[in-house]
């Protein structure tokens, strides 16, 4: 062999042994480890989701087919977020205000790129659940600890925020309802799945659990946007995954728990009936409550709808017209928002009803995919709306933690759903 010969053949070696290293079972494991070690620090960290994320990019990159790509991409499931995305990006073109903002606003509809790239991944995995257990397995601990503060708020740790963090661990009661509901309706019917199967155990368990979360969601740290969602999750649920006589059972069940919470829970009704409060006291002497911030915020959106109701007024206007509405006022209306409290007069505000066109379409689309008795597909069915109903009263596909929470649960369930259903039909219950 010459010497020339040499570099070549070293890199070939390194070529195949690279290419060897990127099909082995260690490989195939980071993959889907990734995914599920984000699922597992979503409740908890910001800066972890960040710094994980780049890393499942880089070992799904060497295995990526991009024939493969463009068949997942042909569904509207896939494409839609990417056309949001497109949309975002575009829409920088016609807004006003500094480049650096337009493009700075970019930022929370890119998340949205990453579903379509986890459907790929999830039709060739058979490894979704670590994904679910992990989310679940976290969210178990934060509840824990929740309890654990309410009992005792010596061990209130400094990572809560609002005006009230009982029972709150980290961050607010927004996004520990957001996922806790999400853990309850998910082990419900994991646990109607494990009594049909005549795994009692395991049936007991889940349904201690889900009622745990439940009542910690209504006894202990409660969103008022929370009984929005739950309510309808509960009627979906009954409907979804109770047949004949025992759904009429399970309704009036569901009628009477909500009943006896009501009765039962000081708190809940305080949470409620403070709802007519916080709006008097706005009405009357234009108070910044929470409620008389939120119709404050819709007011001034509909009014700047109405300036541009077709395309509207490009990408991160939203900040810029509300900064604008805040200089000369006082306490907190003269506080910088960037967030009307509502995903679609988010999205009408910056790119009008075409904006909303794509928006609804795609979560019909996502919810659509996600019909069927299928265990995975609640899973899928029960992000897609509670995302599409939490988003009347914030702006959730935005946010951080509940916009990741819609891009793992779609990405993933949608993705095993489809694998699922490619090998066998959808089973009815």
């Amino acid at each position: 062999m010459t010497t020339l010969d040499q570099p070549e053949t070293l890199r070939a070696t390194a070529a195949r042994r690279y290419f060897a290293a990127t099909r082995s079972r260690f490989w195939r494991g980071c993959m889907d480890a990734d995914p599920a070690l984000i699922a597992f620090v979503l409740p908890w960290s910001t800066t972890a989701v960040i710094v994980i994320l780049p890393l499942w990019l880089i070992a799904i990159a060497p295995t990526f087919e991009p024939k493969k790509f463009a068949e997942t991409l042909r569904r509207p499931i896939s494409w839609l977020p990417v056309a949001f995305f497109g949309l975002a990006v575009v829409g920088t073109l016609w807004a006003g205000g500094q480049w650096g903002a337009r493009l700075l606003a970019i930022g929370p509809a890119a998340k949205l790129l990453l579903i379509p790239l986890l459907i790929y991944h999830y039709e060739r995995s058979s490894r979704a659940h670590w994904v679910f257990i992990g989310f679940a397995a976290s969210c178990c601990l934060l509840l824990a600890y929740s309890f654990l503060i309410f009992a005792d708020p010596g061990w209130q740790s400094t990572a809560a925020h609002g005006f009230d963090t009982t029972g709150i661990p980290i961050r607010n009661a927004i996004d520990q309802n957001q996922e806790f509901a999400l853990c309850a309706f998910g082990l419900a019917a994991f646990a109607i799945d494990e009594f049909r199967r005549r795994r009692v155990e395991y049936a007991a368990i889940a349904a201690s659990l889900a009622a745990l979360f439940v009542l910690n969601i209504l006894f202990v740290a409660l969103a008022r946007t929370a009984l929005i969602y739950l309510v309808v999750l509960a009627v979906v649920f009954v409907g979804r995954q109770i047949s004949g006589r025992w759904a009429i059972v399970a309704f009036a069940a569901v009628a009477a728990g909500v009943i006896a919470a009501w009765f039962i829970s000081p708190y809940l009704r305080s949470r409620v009936e403070h709802v007519a409060v916080e709006y008097r006291e706005y009405r009357e002497t234009h108070r910044p409550t929470s409620t008389g911030q939120r119709l404050e915020y819709w007011s001034s959106a509909a009014e700047w709808i109405k300036e541009r109701p077709i395309i509207g007024h490009g990408t991160g206007s939203v900040r810029r017209l509300f900064e604008a509405t805040a200089v000369g006022k006082e306490g907190a209306w003269a506080d910088r928002v960037g967030n009307p409290h509502n995903q679609t007069l988010y999205v009408a505000i910056q790119w009008g009803l075409l904006g909303c066109i794509v928006l609804f379409a795609m979560w019909y689309r996502h919810f659509r995919h996600f019909a069927g008795g299928e265990l995975l597909a609640w899973f899928g069915a029960i992000v897609a709306l509670q995302n599409v109903l939490s988003s009347l009263f914030n702006s959730h596909l935005f946010d951080f933690a509940e916009g990741w929470i819609y891009v793992l649960g779609v990405g993933v369930a949608g993705g095993a759903l489809t694998k699922s259903r490619a090998v066998s039909p959808a089973p009815t219950r």
